[in-house]
């Protein structure tokens, strides 16, 4: 049987514009993939509220990963049956993988005397105060600002204080990962660790043989994910240098920024595939 395709992609800085947050470039490969059958699963930084908003402006109807792969969100009946391990919040089916927001504001509280001057973090900031450090409008840095897994810094301090900071929270049990923006500080799980899960979810339909996945990043958080992927698509961007991946096939690095490289991107992936996605038949629900 023809593999089932799955496309997981970060949203800031990849379907994203880094600056305008604009997904207009992508929008004819997005809307393709969609008649195709392909789900475009968002693996990101950002908060259920934003995913929540932006799957509606995106007309996506798939099941999501927050908070760098804190959770997964499965609309309920998306799937034939509840999955394992879940549970149901607000008509989605939640699969969290690390403790709540508070353990970890906890631990950047107790190292606070210490390093305070370095760092400013999102529970600490205003909505404006979040809006002007993201870009975001206040009605969208208010939804940022609903954490529920992990908490955003924002690093002012050098890379040696960095160093210091981040084994002072690791040796106590917590996991720091490199956003575009800011560092995240939360449990020890990654987008890549949520993209298997959720891959595996598939693989449990009837009538699914086997899943064939795509990652899309550009950003160090989104490395794992990258790493994991049967195919990987790094996306360039204007305001840090292109990511290096170690795996040595299966890679494309895009030309454009943000979503022009991704819809670009894709293209040529989906051209250099092994098997047809003229129609993908659903295979869920």
């Amino acid at each position: 049987m023809t593999p089932t395709l799955l496309i997981f992609s970060d949203m800031d800085g990849s379907l994203l514009d880094h600056y305008s947050y604009s997904h207009a470039p992508a929008d004819p490969m997005l809307k393709k993939l969609e008649l195709r059958g392909v789900p475009m699963i968002p693996a990101t930084s950002k908060t259920r509220a934003e995913l929540l908003e932006l799957r509606r402006t995106l007309k996506n109807p798939h099941p999501f990963i927050v908070e760098n792969g804190a959770a997964v969100f499965i609309p309920e009946g998306y799937f034939k049956q509840q999955p394992a391990g879940t549970r149901l919040v607000d008509n989605y089916w939640v699969k969290s993988f690390c403790a709540p927001r508070q353990q970890w504001l906890d631990l950047i509280l107790d190292n606070w005397a210490d390093f305070s001057e370095e760092f400013t973090t999102f529970a600490e900031s205003s909505i404006e105060e979040i809006s002007e450090m993201t870009g975001l409008k206040p009605t969208e840095a208010k939804r940022a600002s609903l954490r529920e897994y992990g908490e955003p810094v924002r690093w002012n301090g050098g890379e040696e204080e960095l160093k210091r900071f981040s084994w002072a929270l690791e040796r106590k049990g917590a996991y720091i990962q490199h956003g575009a923006r800011f560092i995240h500080v939360s449990g020890k799980t990654d987008k890549g660790m949520a993209m298997q899960w959720l891959t595996l979810e598939y693989m449990r339909q009837p009538t699914v043989a086997d899943c064939y996945t795509i990652a899309i990043g550009d950003g160090k958080n989104d490395i794992a994910m990258l790493e994991t992927a049967d195919h990987a698509l790094v996306i360039r961007s204007p305001a840090h240098d292109t990511l290096e991946l170690s795996r040595p096939d299966s890679v494309v690095v895009s030309e454009g920024y943000g979503p022009t490289g991704w819809a670009e991107g894709m293209e040529t992936i989906l051209e250099s595939l092994p098997f047809s996605t003229q129609y993908q038949e659903k295979h869920y629900g």
